[in-house]
């Protein structure tokens, strides 16, 4: 009964701890990510040792990953997994081989390995990147929707794939000729699991979902949700596997049922406490003694493996087709160290492929590199754009945007650019099509393009550039002169202001009327030109509004008045971050001074 209340403090501590530090870090502008690990550190045994059972925290962490995992898969349907299957397999492929070339012939010749064998190792370790950190990263940026998003999360995946047939190779890879049965072994467990996960996916599944949200109760619904994702995630462990693939396997069952979204509101608030764990547990096993006694060696190494893994993945990418700016984001994203690494180092250790020094050193370096990530996909966009700017690169760069792919005619004019074609532009482009507007449509991805093409044949062609909308020559392409108005429904936040910066160059006149992804967004895009920015779940939020009010009585062209005195207001006076006070008081006041005039002379 003793241990009971230590393992209650403990996990009150790291949450509560957790709260302050990811606090904080927003505060400085900084991702809550690096609070959470920083906290890990400041509570853990070698900080101020207030974490007494490390452990069970960790065990708790893994959780934190099944749901990190779970939700991506949710979200993450098989149609946008096929748009990336080349990249995630091929390359994944590529770049997990090459680091493990790289790292084996530079450990060798710096004589960091004394033999080819453990070259291999310490290549494999440093070959995988970090799941939890670079989803959660995206996550919180609202970025994994993007193309450089969809890229990452592929090749992470495939990862996490290897890892399973990692863990199977390391205990016997001093045996070559156990080496084959062991893959074999491994291969045969893969593809039993793959087996069984499409027939629960396809008959299972479905109808337990369907019965569940019959009964109506959320907590059964919410209990189930979750004993899938853990269960299946148990079974990928216990056959070897990695814990993350089994609970995205998971999420994907779930993808294509009608269950779907309910099934990830649930999950969200779960997914972000035990996530927080997590960051908190890398953070714990980081010494700081370590660190700084051995600072020169480990940034050494930080610098080596980051700045190597980033060369090596960028051509990658751009192998593939993907633009120049796809690249720099996915190589900058993707080139830390991976949480599984800490499996690998020790299982290593302690099958003798590297001494106490040396896990200690790859411990500091995994830790700092994690901690870097946020920092470095921060920058991404940064040093894009600097590349972009370089005289020597600018040829190479122009060929390699120009579009793949167009379809418009010459004498195009009075149109309305749709840039994306995701669940929003699709609709937008609908919308525009039934009230007889013309329409062209940009988007860079071949999935979108092709889809475009194949809903609105034969009975009309829809013109279409297929290439990266913030590009001036994709742009030039677009008739920007002769347009009507430019909507932008693009993801990503930064793409979207490049347009809309490039789009007012080319035709300073020109209606925009642009996406926002946060409440700070609104502001910024106003002030970069756009004539018109909408948030969706602001305007979700009015629509429900005036259902609300017109059941209540209210008459509907005072209901009206009112959200368009709010949109035109920008949503100043229902932004969450307006508090009850004088600002308030005098927006509220101008609004029922408005309504009145509006009633006045309606009457």
């Amino acid at each position: 009964m003793t241990a009971e209340p230590n393992f209650v403090l403990d996990l009150t501590l790291a949450l509560g701890a957790s709260a302050i530090g990811g606090y904080i870090a927003h505060r400085l502008k900084q991702p809550a990510l690096l609070g959470y690990l920083v906290t890990g550190l400041v509570i853990g045994p070698f900080g101020l040792g207030l974490q007494t059972d490390v452990e069970q925290i960790q065990g708790l962490a893994e959780v934190g990953i099944a749901f990190l995992l779970f939700a991506l898969g949710v979200e993450f349907s098989l149609t946008e997994l096929k748009r990336v299957k080349d990249i995630a397999l091929k390359g994944s492929f590529l770049q997990m081989g090459l680091t493990t070339l790289l790292v084996c012939s530079v450990s060798l010749l710096s004589g960091t390995a004394n033999s080819p064998l453990q070259g291999i190792f310490l290549g494999l370790v440093l070959s995988l990147s970090s799941t939890a950190v670079v989803l959660k990263t995206l996550t919180d940026r609202g970025e994994t929707a993007t193309v450089h998003g969809q890229v990452m999360l592929g090749l992470l995946i495939s990862q996490d794939l290897a890892l399973g047939l990692m863990l199977a190779v390391l205990p016997v890879l001093n045996q070559p000729d156990a080496l084959g049965p062991a893959l074999a072994i491994a291969a045969l467990k893969f593809g039993l699991f793959l087996a069984g996960a499409i027939a629960l996916g396809r008959w299972v599944v479905p109808q337990l979902i369907q019965h569940i949200a019959a009964t109506e109760s959320s907590e059964l619904f919410l209990l189930t949700v979750v004993a899938l994702c853990l269960s299946v995630a148990w079974i990928t462990s216990f056959l070897g596997l990695s814990i993350a693939m089994g609970a995205f396997v998971a999420g994907l069952m779930i993808s294509e049922i009608d269950y779907a979204d309910q099934a990830l509101g649930k999950i969200l608030p779960l997914r972000d406490t035990f996530a927080c764990l997590f960051f908190a547990s890398i953070g714990m096993l980081i010494d700081p003694h370590l660190i700084v006694s051995d600072l020169g060696r480990i940034l050494e190494l930080v610098a080596l493996i980051m700045v190597g893994k980033a060369l090596i993945i960028l051509p990658i990418v751009l192998g593939f087709g993907y633009s120049l700016k796809t690249a720099v984001r996915a190589s900058f994203g993707l080139n830390q160290i991976g949480e599984f690494s800490f499996v690998l180092a020790l299982m290593g250790l302690e099958l003798g492929l590297i001494n106490e020094e040396r896990y200690s050193l790859l411990l500091g370096t995994i830790a700092i590199s994690l901690m870097l990530t946020p920092l470095w996909i921060n920058l991404a966009p940064k040093v894009a754009d600097w590349l972009h700017n370089l005289p020597v690169l600018k040829d190479f760069l122009n060929q390699a945007e120009d579009p793949k792919l167009l379809s418009v005619p010459g004498d195009i004019h009075d149109h309305v650019i749709v840039a994306g074609y995701g669940r929003v532009g699709e609709v937008l482009v609908n919308v525009l099509l039934s009230r007889g507007y013309s329409v062209l449509v940009v988007d860079n991805s071949e999935t979108a393009i092709q889809r475009l093409r194949n809903r609105h044949a034969p009975l009309v062609q829809i013109p279409f550039v297929y290439g990266d909308a913030d590009s001036e020559l994709v742009l030039e392409k677009t008739s920007l002169e002769t347009a009507k108005a430019l909507a932008i429904t693009l993801p990503d936040p930064t793409t979207t202001r490049l347009v809309l910066q490039r789009a007012l160059l080319r035709a300073p006149e020109l209606d925009i009327i642009a996406r926002s992804h946060n409440n700070e967004e609104i502001d910024v895009l106003t002030q970069l030109g756009a004539r018109e920015v909408v948030q969706p779940e602001f305007e979700a939020a009015l629509e429900l509004g005036s259902h609300v009010l017109n059941t209540l009585g209210e008459q509907s062209i005072e209901i009206q008045s009112v959200l368009d005195w709010i949109r035109q207001d920008r949503y100043r006076s229902i932004r969450p971050a307006v508090q009850v006070g004088e600002g308030y008081r005098n927006t509220a006041k101008e609004r029922k001074q408005k309504s009145e005039k509006v009633e006045s002379s309606a009457s």
